[in-house]
């Protein structure tokens, strides 16, 4: 694969010039893996531009980003391929389609589909390519990461990716705890939803206050409805609880039928309305003291204050 390269780099040091161009020395490039149980990336660094970064989060599937030292990359678009390697004939570039181009250190994101199609053309020896134009007409721009050494940097990302934990903080710092049936009792679901959140919680511990809004639908009476509220929050709280959280890291409130996530008109809809909302929160500890030593004025507020959404 040495030999192919050195030979297509003789070959394009004889053509005009038609772009900018940002690669590493075939001699230097190298892929680094990095990550934790939180996300995983697989890069390469980029002589004079930055990096190229395959980044897959808790719970998602990678995405790739360019991360650029300076702004090379003007505001705009590009044009992602996963580039055929010149001792393949037949196989064409593959054009993966644009991605919009923003000022900043990272300029774009692709999407995941995209990612996934870089990824597989890397293990068949293509190469990820972005070619930017900016809106002005300047000067294309291409940088370009290269397939070698890939392999054994590839198996090590799977094995960073198999230790990510199922779910990232953006999908459960505010999660719907469902009560369909009409009672008070958690079921098997929500009993699975919360504890996926302990979990992350567990790895998180960041993650030390979370607030608890109960809701009702419209069926009863406004005092029947505030109360059904009142003790499927107090079910979710004794849940958090039993499993170790403290009691005084968890403010409740309970507004019956007030806040609906959607209209009452069918028993469909008024089943998604009988919830808690559970959210998360990161409070600083010189934060959370000050609160604790003033005897939690939060707790005592008004219940029926508006939740979070």
């Amino acid at each position: 694969m040495r030999q192919r390269y050195l030979a297509l780099f003789s070959l394009l040091a004889c053509l005009p010039a038609q772009a900018i161009t940002f690669q590493t020395r075939l001699e230097k490039a190298e892929w680094q893996v990095t990550g934790d149980q939180f996300e995983c990336r697989l890069a390469q660094p980029i002589a004079n531009f930055g990096s190229g970064e395959f980044v897959r989060r808790a719970g998602e599937q990678p995405t790739f980003r360019l991360r650029a030292s300076e702004r090379w990359l003007g505001t705009g678009s590009a044009t992602l391929l996963a580039a055929a390697a010149p001792w393949q004939p037949g196989h064409g570039d593959i054009n993966l389609g644009s991605v919009a181009v923003v000022a900043g250190e990272i300029p774009f994101h692709s999407s995941q589909a995209q990612a996934v199609r870089l990824l597989g053309g890397l293990l068949e020896g293509r190469s990820p390519v972005v070619r930017h134009h900016t809106p002005q007409g300047g000067e294309p721009l291409e940088v370009r990461l290269l397939p070698v050494h890939f392999e054994q940097a590839y198996q090590e990302y799977l094995a960073c990716t198999a230790k990510l934990l199922p779910v990232n903080f953006d999908q459960v710092k505010q999660v719907q705890i469902g009560f369909p049936g009409g009672g008070t009792e958690l079921d098997e679901r929500a009993r699975a939803k919360l504890e996926l959140i302990l979990d992350y919680m567990r790895a998180d511990p960041s993650v030390n206050r979370i607030e608890l809004d109960g809701h009702s639908d419209n069926s009863g009476s406004r005092l029947l409805n505030r109360e059904l509220s009142r003790r499927r929050a107090l079910a979710v709280q004794a849940y958090f609880e039993s499993r170790g959280f403290p009691a005084e890291h968890i403010q409740v409130r309970f507004h019956g039928e007030q806040y609906p996530l959607v209209n009452n008109s069918s028993a469909a809809n008024r089943a998604k309305n009988r919830r808690v909302t559970v959210q998360l929160l990161r409070v600083p500890e010189s934060e959370a003291n000050e609160s604790e030593a003033a005897g939690r004025p939060e707790a005592a507020a008004d219940k029926t204050a508006a939740p979070a959404s």
